[in-house]
């Protein structure tokens, strides 16, 4: 069972906590308190209002709310004992106890500590009078110019003057003027430590102690570290500063050392702990500790975490750490950058607006809230250091590249930053080794691996007039050799589109080579070319040779099928100009046709010639930018059980469905002379396609009826309302290649075809008038509504039946909505039945149509009650008595009150006679005409609340003509209700639809037998 947890605090560092902790299958819900914009209602988190001050109302919260783990952000509840109080009380609590974070709450308690352990550390002294610590200053024999608030001063309470009187002037700064308030009343002066200043961090249940991978922050607020100190600017992970050797010397000389310190104290340290250290000449010193997760460190650390951080913390709570010990990424390096308020660390505005999450979110960024908060439904600035971007690449050099990508892409006024997060790393590395044309971004032996692996793929595809052995600088093709005596050389190119997207989304490569390939030579057969030579252009910015070889095993393997040989192509690895991952495609087709028996023949076109429709598998290649954005706004994503697919397949498994290659099928049917044209159904879909064979005096009108439509189109238009003619202009709606013979010929033509393809005869060749359409497509709409009914109808009837649901319809009239769903239940594969029909008029004609079925009936007049509510109380108690599970509404002229609609929430169906949300009320079909819409229909919604508000369960288009009325408009939807409301009711019936607790519609398709 998974569990719920808090996170307290409200920073960038609880943010990256929290969303951790959200990955972790053992948790349903992380609360965080009081969390900010980034933790409101995302996912699996959400913000709590408990105060966490006051301890004994958050064990109470906790009790109350099932919280399983409290995870604390930052020092201060730490300091104040929320452990102690939390596991006092029996709630399970991570961190270290009030004792054990005096590590952290007290520099002058720290510091005696690793004294007491002889752990590595500066040189020292404690005071409380500003004059005696001054006096220290200009005595001692080395420089004693770190001066620090003893106490907790959010990250901020150093001073690192450059001379003994800026030191002193520090002192008076913090003891006297209070900078820090009360954390100033001891300070720590301390001698200045020269070398590079790191973080490393454990997580370490009082015994054990795991190391986390070393990280650097920034504090200091400018580049090149100039400016004032603050909590810190940004930061990276991991430092390469600290090899594999010197991390296990920290390990054992500085960690364990203190964490066995406290255990003979009797304060055991369970939690995390982080040491800053200087790496000094004389080895690594401890400067300071935290007793919790550093911010921004968290925000670099933890994305690069592979164990499921829930499962670290709890083991580490039992005491069992060493036997579940955290688990690193070893071949990534994440970086993150402040957003701050300007005016920061001094005074700052709240209240500013920041744009640009969605653009950081998919340049694949993570932005980690921390003074933000959300007012008038705005993402606003409410602190100093406001937000954090991080970036997880394979090199620190990338990973600061992309956060500073990021960070430009997120905008609010004053906004400060700093660009050189990194940089000390970055020299550190670049001093120890010279560079590279590896280290520019390109891997010349990857390519040349890549050539090694593609090459005997390339050489299956020879044919006569080629070998297709790869490795010249040019290809090679002989006509002669191939049959030719009298050839016209033809040539096409094209690319995949944004189906490539998809591919990648979906991580699968090894069709999209097909599309390459179909594109280009589906295109050259419109001149009657048999292609006979491809090559390719593959080109991103970091080669994966796994990624490009599947690519180009798919190209060599359409190209056989094309009957062409690939003979070469270029492999572009260029750094900077594509994200990680990306790739784009470009092919290149050669093909020939003899003189004479080129195509299209337009003389030969005449009014009544056939055309036949040759089936494609699918979307194809084109319309593709259209797709992702109705993806995107439906509920579903790519990793969806597909739409009208089959066994496991997904929704981006369907629509990667490879373009047909129609090449070897077709050729002998073009060069028989009986077809006058070809045309390829391409990016412009069949409007745009089929005029570009034909005479400009000709045209066609096709018919959607006499095809079959793959069920994916009928889910496009649906989901993005698409016109019929948005539909025509941009897809291929089932049609991938269109002929055009002669009428006499076609019976003949057509049965050639559908030896290898599926076929129809779809339309005919019309002349046409100037001014009017070169494409005329009737009955589209239709079809693919017919479409969508019958894949509903096979699914219900696919499914295994059970008892049939207890269905009520409450009617006001005649019911002709009512005969429509009794229709529908009295039919064996029903899911649904009706056992009760309720009225609140009586001798209507419903309550006729409801007796001549034999179904119960009864009449409760709303006017015998004195409230509505009082009205649904009688009706809920009649429908408790015939045990009723569905209620229908038909026609039902009563607005049920908010009880009722509670009790019985999912469980109301209603139809409005217009496409929800538009049109609303009692005269939709006047809304419609005054607006002028083309297009209207009936939507099916459960019930809520509000007025036609509820979720939309099915929907059903309607075109409005042209001369339409209300009476003539209201027929025609009227009977898209009659097949709607039947089709909903059995889906709802049949589980395959249900209200999710958001509200929301849960599509339940992949239960299907």
């Amino acid at each position: 069972m998974a569990d719920q947890v808090l996170v307290i605090g409200g920073g960038g560092r609880e943010h990256a906590l929290a969303w951790k902790l959200a990955q972790s299958p053992h948790i349903k819900r992380v609360l965080v308190a009081p969390g900010n914009a980034g933790t409101a209602n995302n996912g699996k988190i959400t913000n709590s209002a408990i105060s966490i001050s006051n301890h004994a109302a958050l064990v109470q919260f906790c009790k109350d709310n099932e919280i399983k783990l409290v995870v604390v952000g930052p020092e201060v509840p730490l300091a104040a004992g929320i452990v102690d109080d939390l596991t006092g009380a029996g709630v399970r609590c991570f961190g270290p106890t009030a004792k054990a974070a005096q590590l952290e709450s007290s520099k002058s308690f720290s510091k005696a500590f690793l004294d007491r352990h002889g752990i590595p550390t500066a040189r020292w002294k404690a005071f409380t009078n500003p004059k005696e610590a001054c006096s220290f200053i200009t005595s001692v024999d080395f420089p004693a110019l770190v001066v620090k608030a003893s106490g907790l001063a959010a990250g901020k309470g150093v001073i690192v003057a450059t001379n003994k009187e800026g030191a002193c002037k520090a002192v008076h700064e913090i003891m006297q003027d209070k900078t820090f308030g009360a954390a100033g009343e001891t300070v720590v002066v301390e001698e200045l430590l020269v070398g590079e200043e790191v973080s490393l961090l454990c997580f370490t249940d009082g015994v054990t102690v795991a190391p986390m991978p070393p990280a650097q922050d920034h504090k200091r607020l400018m580049d090149g570290d100039e400016g004032p100190n603050t909590g810190g600017m940004g930061a990276y992970c991991p430092a390469p500063q600290i090899s594999k050797d010197l991390l296990l010397k920290i390990r054992d000389t500085i960690l364990q050392k203190t964490v066995d310190g406290m255990k003979e104290e009797g304060v055991p340290y369970i939690g995390v702990l982080y040491a800053g250290l200087m790496l000094t000449r004389d080895g690594p010193k401890v400067l300071e500790f935290n007793c919790r997760f550093g911010d921004p460190e968290c925000q670099v650390i933890l994305p690069l975490l592979k164990s499921d951080l829930y499962e670290v913390i709890q083991a580490t709570i039992n005491r069992k750490l060493s036997s579940s010990m955290p688990v690193w990424s070893e071949d990534s390096a994440a970086m993150t950058v402040v957003m701050a308020s300007e005016g920061y660390p001094g005074n700052y505005a709240k209240g500013l607006e920041i744009t640009g999450f969605s653009k950081a979110k998919e340049l694949g960024l993570e932005v980690f809230h921390a003074g933000t908060a959300v007012k008038d439904g705005k993402v606003v600035t409410n602190g100093g250091r406001v937000l954090t971007v991080t970036a997880i690449k394979k090199d620190l050099m990338a990973a600061l590249e992309e956060a500073n990508r990021g960070v430009a892409a997120i905008h609010f006024k004053g906004a400060i930053y700093r660009k050189d997060i990194g940089y000390r790393a970055i020299a550190f590395l670049s001093n120890s080794r010279g560079l590279t044309y590896k280290n520019s971004g390109v891997d010349i032996a990857a390519g040349n691996t890549l050539v090694q692996k593609i090459k005997p793929l390339a050489a299956a595809t020879s044919r006569p007039g080629c070998n297709a052995e790869l490795g010249g600088f040019a290809g090679l093709f002989d006509l002669k050799a191939a049959g030719y005596k009298d050839p016209i050389l033809v040539s096409g190119t094209d690319g995949v589109g944004t189906k490539l997207k998809i591919a990648q989304m979906c991580k699968k490569h090894d069709t999209i080579g097909q599309d390459l390939v179909a594109m280009c030579v589906n295109d050259i057969l419109a001149q009657g070319a048999e292609p006979l030579f491809f090559l390719d252009y593959f080109a991103c910015g970091k080669l994966d040779v796994e990624v490009s070889q599947a690519v180009i095993a798919g190209i060599a393997e359409a190209c056989k099928k094309a009957g062409c040989a690939l003979l070469g192509g270029e492999t572009a690895e260029m750094p900077g100009m594509y994200l990680p991952g990306e790739y784009d495609l470009a092919g290149f087709a050669v093909g020939a046709v003899e003189q004479g028996q080129m195509l299209p023949q337009l003389e030969r076109v005449a009014d009544g010639d056939v055309v036949i429709g040759i089936a494609s598998s699918g979307v194809h290649s084109n319309g593709f930018s259209l797709v992702r954005k109705i993806v995107e706004k439906s509920s579903l994503d790519f990793t969806s059980p597909s739409v009208g697919g089959s066994g496991d397949q997904t929704l981006g498994e369907l629509l990667l469905t490879p373009t047909k290659i129609y090449s070897k099928t077709l050729l002998p049917v073009l060069r028989s002379g009986r077809v006058k044209a070809y045309a390829h159904i391409t990016g412009g879909g069949l409007l745009e396609n089929i005029p570009r064979v034909l005479p400009e005096s000709f045209g066609v009108v096709l018919d959607a009826h006499s095809w079959r439509i793959p069920e994916i189109f009928s889910w496009l238009q649906k989901e993005g309302n698409l016109s019929e003619e948005e539909m025509a202009r941009t897809f291929n709606c089932g049609i991938g290649a269109v002929l055009v013979v002669e009428k006499a010929l076609a019976q003949q033509v057509l049965k050639d075809i559908q030896r290898h393809e599926e076929a129809w005869m779809i339309g005919k060749v019309v002349s046409r008038h100037t001014g009017s359409a070169h494409v005329e497509v009737n009955n589209l709409l239709q079809a693919l509504q017919a479409n969508r009914l019958q894949f509903l109808h096979n699914h219900i009837q696919g499914k295994t039946q059970t008892s049939k649901v207890k269905v009520a319809v409450l009617i006001s009239g005649t019911g002709t909505n009512l005969e429509a769903l009794i229709t529908s239940t009295k039919k064996p594969t029903s899911y649904a039945q009706i056992v009760l029909v309720i009225s609140n008029k009586s001798g209507v004609e419903g309550l006729r149509r409801a007796e001549r079925a034999g179904i119960p009936t009864k009449v409760i007049d709303h006017k015998l009650y004195g409230s509505r509510t009082e009205f649904d109380n009688a009706v809920d108690k009649v429908l408790e008595e015939f045990s009723v599970e569905l209620i229908c509404l038909a026609g039902f002229m009563r607005i049920l009150s908010g009880p009722f609609v509670k009790k019985w929430d999912g469980k109301i169906l209603n139809i409005h006679p217009s496409l929800l949300p538009s049109f609303k009320g009692a005269n939709a079909h006047k809304l419609v005409l005054q607006a002028g819409v083309r297009i209207s229909g009936c939507t099916v919604h459960f019930v809520a609340e509000e007025v036609d508000a509820g979720a939309i369960i099915f929907q059903e288009a309607v075109p409005v003509k042209i001369g339409d009325t209300e009476e003539t408009l209201s027929e025609r939807v009227k009977e898209a209700e009659h097949r709607a409301f039947p089709a909903a009711l059995q889906l709802v019936a049949s589980k395959a639809v249900c209200l999710g607790e958001s509200g929301k519609i849960f599509w339940n398709l992949e239960q299907r037998n």
